[in-house]
């Protein structure tokens, strides 16, 4: 997947210091979440812990995550991974009263770093998950994005609404005052 010359590459150990960069130059993302905010693991913990608990995933092939680069910087990525990788959601409380199928692959969090927003890299990110769950075997896809008119740039955790539609995903329903779980099937590749 290409976008504005943009490649995207899967996490994983030769991808993962230039995803260390990009979370360091940023506070460690959302003050040191490294993009585990989506797993099991609960309870407060340091930047440093949370750092070494991603590493782990990922050297354990226990997380996923689509990165967009421009050339060897990495700007931002889209999180994905079956329910059980990714277990907590927002609003989770109003998701569950309302699901009926549940998903083969989750979108959890989408990140751009600061300077890099506004140019296609979300875009970029969640094409890029899409093509990386197709090789994975695809099947039902859900994100909860929010309306982007509604949530400033740098708080759209899972994405804006309007990115998620331009790409086929379709709204389910309502589970907060701006946030939506909108689905859509990714056929398989070879």
């Amino acid at each position: 997947m290409a976008e504005r010359g943009y490649t995207v590459r899967a996490l994983d150990e030769s991808t993962w210091p230039a995803f260390a960069r990009l979370v360091e130059r940023n506070n460690g993302v959302f003050g040191g979440c490294w993009c585990m905010g989506f797993h099991e693991e609960v309870g407060k913990t340091s930047a440093a812990v949370n750092r070494e608990r991603k590493l782990e995933r990922v050297r354990s092939g226990r997380t996923h995550a689509a990165l967009v680069f421009d050339g060897d910087d990495c700007l931002g990525w889209c999180q994905f991974g079956p329910p059980a990788e990714l277990p907590r959601i927002k609003s989770r409380a109003a998701y569950e009263k309302g699901v009926t199928t549940p998903p083969d692959w989750r979108i959890a969090c989408c990140y751009v770093g600061k300077g890099n927003r506004r140019k296609g890299v979300a875009s970029a990110a969640l094409a890029g998950a899409l093509d990386l769950i197709a090789g994975l075997g695809g099947g039902r896809v859900e994100g909860y994005p929010e309306d982007a008119a509604s949530v400033p740039a740098g708080f759209l955790f899972n994405g804006a609404l309007s990115t998620y539609e331009k790409l086929g995903f379709v709204p389910d329903r309502k589970i907060g005052k701006h946030r939506w779980v909108v689905a859509r099937v990714v056929e398989p590749v070879a």
